[in-house]
């Protein structure tokens, strides 16, 4: 897992604060005694699931407990980052959403797509994107071409998006008085995460809401074999429907096997080059920039809301 080989410090120094030094390229000093013991293997076929354990992954020489500790540590202070971005989001009235997909999936197009259809459906809302890739600006440029402000984020070996990251980027995006966006209450950032359907799903970078794109070239049974991202999502948009009458994909097996993970998830299908769809994505962002209730009652059930997931996050780190 990513969080554990360190990627959450630029690769080393999540690690190296907790004693360890680098070798054989992995990036840990790791003692050789594979603790097999967290292991179920299937009696029929004797397919190994490695992520029966406490921690959920297998780490080379590490200990399931150690392992647990390590991830509570890194993702402990990511989150303290994580609540400043959303403070900070929340100053420059600012919403931000994370969407995450695998590579492929079209989240570039659909954002280049939004970009200009908002412009005409809600000319009054800025919109902004943070862009996230191992190399290159290719992304952040083709933003950049539809006139929104982009900042790209090269993550090298790592393979996602961390807070103190974002917080980075956001400041170079205020930085500069032409990229102002976010000075006025109805404003959208978008943080388009590294592809990848793991790693992303761990990591809260202070949005209000993670989205998570799949293309329906990508085959239906993606909820389920990736099924921590499809849980974090508040929303799952079927991408490149247009595609749908040349390909084999059923659409409610897909949505049926991602709402067995996920219950509450909401999903939109759409296809961002024919423009299908966009009406009803368009509602769903700009719902979120309406504004909020404010109202001690509300106050009162959000703050309810989150204590109840920080006891459910708890009793999963103890368990």
């Amino acid at each position: 897992m990513c969080v554990v080989c360190g990627c959450a410090d630029g690769g080393a120094g999540a690690t190296q604060a907790h004693g360890h030094g680098h070798e054989q390229g992995h990036g840990h000093a790791h003692d050789h005694g594979h603790e097999l013991g967290h292991v179920h293997v299937d009696s029929k076929h004797g397919d190994l699931h490695f992520g029966a354990g406490a921690a959920r992954v297998s780490v080379p020489g590490m200990s399931q407990a150690r392992t647990v500790k390590l991830e509570a540590d890194i993702l402990g202070e990511n989150r303290r980052i994580a609540r400043q971005n959303r403070g900070h989001f929340q100053a420059h009235g600012v919403t931000a959403l994370n969407l995450l997909s695998s590579p492929g999936s079209g989240k570039t197009t659909l954002l280049c797509a939004t970009i200009e259809a908002l412009k005409h459906r809600a000319p009054h809302v800025g919109v902004a994107v943070i862009e996230g890739d191992q190399q290159t600006s290719f992304d952040a440029d083709r933003i950049r071409a539809t006139g929104a402000p982009a900042v790209q984020v090269n993550t090298g070996k790592g393979c996602h998006l961390d807070a103190p990251m974002v917080a980075e980027a956001f400041g170079q995006l205020h930085g500069h008085d032409h990229h102002h966006h976010g000075d006025a209450a109805g404003s959208l950032l978008f943080i388009e995460n590294v592809g990848n359907l793991v790693c992303p799903a761990l990591w809260d970078l202070g949005e209000a809401a993670k989205v998570v794109v799949l293309s329906v070239t990508e085959g239906e049974d993606k909820p389920l074999k990736y099924p921590d991202m499809f849980a974090a999502a508040e929303l799952m948009v079927l991408n490149k429907v247009d595609l749908l009458p040349h390909l084999r994909f059923d659409v409610q097996r897909c949505i049926d096997m991602a709402r067995r993970v996920n219950p509450t998830l909401q999903v939109l299908q759409l296809s961002a080059t024919t423009g299908q769809g966009m009406d009803a994505w368009l509602d769903w962002l700009l719902e979120w920039t309406a504004p909020r209730d404010a109202s001690p009652h509300a106050l009162r059930a959000r703050v309810a809301a989150l204590e109840a997931e920080l006891a459910q996050a708890r009793a999963a780190l103890e368990s």
